[in-house]
């Protein structure tokens, strides 16, 4: 099962009930930050999560709303005693942005961190799940991401139980060994099941492009940004960004399941318009509030 939590969905300006742009990826022993914005370690405090928990760190881009949080988020995961490395992940100009964030103040306890500018495609494979990066188009180097978690067997719980297996055994039947009970051979075949890949991606501020088509395509569940409504996609478009229809169509022509749009503007007091434009196009869509919590 995979956790996201949205810590921020407001654009370029908080207000009182959303936040600078985060969203946090649980997943087994993972927790993956994309973007950080300002004040996403407060809102983490709200809703349990700890700084220290984080193991990687993905950055659409660096305008503001995007990464003013980073600096306090590393030196608060630096006093909360963080005992491992933090794995960094943006687009092109990463190192040197965060070779300038640090000679930007008195920087103390700063967590060992490593960091790596991602091209297009996958750039980290682990046993269970992989990372993999699209180009965006918007006014600065800009990439989205999806994660990936690959396929895997399931037990037939009941089959199992019927013969009496438990512990190690399953473990072994889970990776697709067969395996010997009492005397006899039992092919993992016959006590399991294919559960297919699983795609959550996030597209962050951009045109349309084939890049967010990409990241789009077959996902679980897509989120995406959608800043306005149509009615104003000259404005939107103008400051390289989706519209809500954008974003919609996007999921709808790419396969998608469920679509969740953040990057909300300020300018927009309830969510209803959204709601209804974008469902025009793509039935299976929310509006993203801080602290919403959704399981895939």
């Amino acid at each position: 099962m995979v956790e996201i939590t949205f810590l921020g969905t407001s654009c370029m300006q908080p207000t009182k009930k959303r936040n600078h742009s985060g969203i946090m990826l649980a997943y087994k022993t993972e927790n993956i930050l994309m973007d950080c914005g300002e004040g996403i370690q407060r809102q983490m405090r709200q809703t349990g999560i700890k700084p220290a928990k984080i193991t990687r760190l993905l950055i659409s881009h660096w305008h503001g709303d995007h990464v003013f949080g980073i600096p306090g988020l590393m030196s608060a995961m630096g006093a909360d005693q963080y005992a491992k490395k933090l794995y960094i992940y943006g687009p092109k100009g990463t190192k040197k942005y965060f070779e300038h964030l640090f000679q930007s103040f008195a920087a103390k306890g700063i967590v060992e961190h490593e960091i790596k500018e991602v091209e297009p495609g996958i750039f980290l494979e682990t046993e269970d799940f992989y990372l993999e990066a699209q180009e965006l188009k918007h006014s600065v180097p800009c990439i989205g991401f999806s994660f990936v978690e690959k396929d895997r067997l399931r037990i037939n719980v009941a089959k199992a139980e019927k013969l009496g297996l438990s512990g190690p055994l399953l473990g072994k039947l889970q990776k697709g060994e067969d395996i010997t009970f009492k005397g006899e051979k039992i092919k993992a075949k016959d006590l399991t099941y294919k559960v297919e890949r699983k795609r959550i991606s996030y597209i962050a501020d951009t045109l349309p492009c084939n890049g967010a088509n990409k990241l789009a395509k077959d996902a679980e569940l897509l989120i995406s940004e959608g800043t306005h409504l149509s009615d104003i996609s000259t404005k939107t478009e103008k400051y390289m960004h989706l519209t809500v229809k954008d974003a919609a169509l996007i999921a709808s022509e790419n396969n998608a399941k469920k679509l969740i749009i953040t990057h909300i503007s300020p300018r927009y007091k309830s969510t209803a318009d959204m709601i209804q434009e974008a469902r025009e196009y793509f039935d299976n869509t929310l509006i993203a509030e801080d602290f919403m919590r959704v399981e895939v």
